[in-house]
């Protein structure tokens, strides 16, 4: 196998100039950090599993700073994809969890500051990270994501700047192509035993589709405060409003004719807003020398309010709920974790207990998108009669332990275990004429272990071996709908259970850092796309899936400030059985066993390359690569592949107090005509959302320090 072979080198090479290395130690330039495990702070090197780290600050660099998409290109096994559409959120998945998600995120858990972007439910949305205020973002991929809970394919964690010294005042903004601007400011220090982060930024786009244009408007915080015991408080803060415009997927036919074009988006005026405000307090103290105590609490309501594309004509079923989404949803909760500092054998013991509790209560309504009767409306895209009325409520329990044991000076032995509880409820409160009474529940429990076994082969030379499972239940929006058309939730739909392996090394060679691993991901009952009609999309169970795959990274930066980045992921991934799409089988839908799943490319490279000095003029060259995505399951549509390369200059001047950044980039320099992500399995064949063409950025920022 190709893949294997690939890695058998890379590891041989890797042990060679390691050893070439502790000969004639070339300098170190990467600086060393630390991630966040549920045992505590680690280096990166020292993970026995797949975790990147991206700084905030190279986020921020000759960015526009308002999506994921525009800078985690260098992970591994990442595939985030910019819909140009912010009604549906970006489109993340990670080792091909999450590719089904037709908005939002799902299959993959985002934290911010600690507190949960993901609901109990495993439905996640990445609308409030600031970036500009972003320390760090961390992402988790294989067996040890386990421990997070439900729909952990992956784990993301964004962390918010610490303020330190005295108070700095920056204010930044960027402009460019199709009326897009962004505008921020922020300010962060720290005075005694308090720090303080506090930021604030407005992005608009007109859109570079028809019917594309968006608003969004974020407000951050973070405030510490050290206790006279040594203990220490941590406040959070967070409040997003975004409107925006659903231009909707294109056929291959409107596609080929107008990319640009959203006829149907128009006629229905199909638009999203959301309102979301949240709050997190955590509580950290060192017990004595061995012992240590964290409890973190969070809070947080949002409203979102969704008009689709829902023809008229369907509304008049009685039992349709509507082409207007109305959702109030309050959600809160905690964890509280003990870590110890033990011995074993005479051998360093590190052990963590915990309790996760989260809580998600939803108010959903549906209405009419029209005035009038469906035969004759007098109105499109307005909000009309109430067709549907529920309260609904998701809640999980789950203990968790995790344990690492260097058991000798170069072995480590790291074992967890979570016990996850996810309890779903519905009432039913539109009950009129034909539609009955929906009501109902759900309970899913699944025990999830994972382990690995850590060698430091030399000092610049580590490698590994991890397994584990995970679970992955319906999120409230994959149970929503029903593939008949009547009301209520569908709780025929099972959860997925996944069992992970992963092998790989991580070398330090002359001041970088390369990584590798080889994956297999197996999954039963696999949740897929049963029909996806105007915006509706409904689920099923789908037998057994495999995923295979192969991650290589390289980071190195010289002395003289030269920086390269290198990502490559080839992911096979199919279905193991064959099924129907949509159910129940008829002629011509049966998809075939080793079909691809759709959604996720075999083949994914990143490569930057670029001069960085910390002062004066800088530049680079970008280049991101995707094979073809199958848009749906029996395989015959696809987004073709592409290659886009990006360059990027700037200037950076230090003055006194005084610190200033100019930048300016244009991205797809060859102005390449490609799909940028697909709709997984939309019953219109309406699968493609087209990326932007030739388009320019330029930002520039300035800093006061008091």
């Amino acid at each position: 196998m190709k893949p294997a072979s690939a890695m058998a080198g890379a590891l041989a090479a890797a042990a060679c100039c390691s050893l070439q290395a502790q000969e004639a130690p070339a300098p170190s330039t990467l600086r060393e950090v630390t991630v966040t495990t549920p045992r505590g702070e680690a280096r990166p090197f020292d993970v026995p599993g797949s975790v990147d780290r991206v700084e905030g600050s190279e986020m921020r660099d000759a960015r526009l700073q308002v999506n994921l998409s525009e800078s985690l290109g260098a992970v591994p096994g990442l595939q985030v994809q910019n819909r140009q559409n912010y009604a549906q959120d970006l489109q993340l998945s990670i080792r091909g969890f999450g590719a089904r998600s037709t908005f939002g995120v799902r299959g993959v858990r985002l934290y911010v500051d600690g507190i949960p972007a993901t609901l109990p439910d495993g439905q996640g949305q990445t609308s409030n990270i600031d970036i500009g205020s972003a320390d760090r973002v961390e992402i988790l991929r294989g067996p040890f994501s386990a421990l997070y809970g439900n729909s952990s394919g992956g784990v993301v964690q964004v962390f918010t700047e610490q303020g330190e010294g005295p108070p700095t005042l920056s204010v930044s903004g960027a402009g460019g192509s199709f009326g897009t601007w962004r505008a921020s400011s922020k300010l962060m220090g720290s005075s005694g035993a308090v720090d303080y982060t506090l930021s604030a930024s407005r992005f608009h786009t007109d859109g570079w589709r028809e019917h594309s244009g968006a608003d969004r408007e974020i407000q951050n915080g973070r405030l510490g405060f050290k206790l006279d015991d040594g203990s220490k408080l941590t406040l959070v803060f967070n409040s997003v409003h975004l409107f925006a415009q659903d231009p909707l997927g294109l056929s291959a036919e409107q596609y080929a004719l107008n990319p640009r074009g959203a006829d149907l988006a128009s006629q229905f005026d199909t638009r999203k807003t959301v309102d979301q405000q949240q709050v997190g307090l955590t509580y950290e103290r060192n017990i004595d020398a061995r012992n240590a105590l964290r409890l973190m609490v969070y809070g947080g309501q949002r409203s979102t309010v969704q008009y689709q594309a829902i023809p008229t004509a369907a509304q008049a079923n009685p039992l349709q709920s509507g082409g207007v989404i109305d959702l109030a949803r309050d959600y809160g909760g905690m964890d509280l974790r003990w870590s110890s500092k033990l011995t074993l054998a005479d051998r360093p013991f590190d052990l963590v207990a915990g309790l996760a509790y989260d809580s998600l209560r939803e108010k959903r309504r549906g209405y009419e998108n029209f005035y009038g009767t469906a035969a004759a409306p007098r109105a499109l895209g307005v909000q009309g009669r109430l067709r549907r009325d529920e309260r609904n409520e998701v809640r999980n329990l789950d203990p968790y332990l995790q344990a690492s044991w260097r058991f000798a000076e170069r072995w480590t032995l790291e074992a967890g275990l979570r016990r996850s509880d996810v309890r779903f409820s519905s009432r039913d409160r539109y009950i009129v004429g034909t539609n009955r009474d929906d009501s109902g529940s759900a309970r899913y429990r699944k025990t999830l272990p994972v382990a690995s076994l850590r060698f430091q082969a030399t000092q610049d030379l580590a490698l590994y071996a991890s397994a584990g499972r995970g679970f992955e239940t319906p999120t409230l929006n994959e149970l929503s709908y029903r593939a008949d058309g009547t009301g209520g939730l569908n709780f025929g739909l099972q959860p997925s259970v996944n069992t992970s392996v992963e092998v790989g090394a991580k070398a330090r060679l002359g001041g970088g850092l390369l990584t590798a691993a080889l994956f297999q991901t197996r999954t039963r009952d696999e949740i897929v796309t049963n029909t996806n009609v105007g915006g509706r999309a409904t689920f099923q169970n789908a037998g057994r899936t495999k995923r295979d795959g192969f991650e290589l990274a390289w980071q190195h930066e010289t002395p003289g400030h030269w920086r390269t980045q290198l990502a490559y992921t080839w992911l096979d991934a199919r279905y193991r059985d064959a099924f129907c799409s949509p159910s129940p089988c008829s002629a011509g839908n049966t998809v075939p066993a080793g079909s691809r799943i759709p959604g996720i490319a075999e083949h994914a490279f990143y490569a930057s390359y670029g001069w960085v000095p910390p002062e004066g003029w800088r530049a680079g060259a970008e280049l991101r690569a995707l094979s073809q995505i199958a848009a749906n399951d029996r395989n015959n549509a696809r987004a073709p592949g592409y290659a886009v390369a990006s360059l990027y200059a700037g200037y950076v001047k230090r003055w006194d107090r005084w610190d200033f950044n100019a930048f300016v980039r244009v991205d797809n320099l060859f102005d390449r005509r490609y799909v940028g992500s697909v709709i997984v399995n939309e019953g219109n064949a309406r699968y493609f959302e087209p990326a932007l063409g030739r388009n320019w950025t330029a930002g520039l920022g300035a800093a006061y320090r008091f």
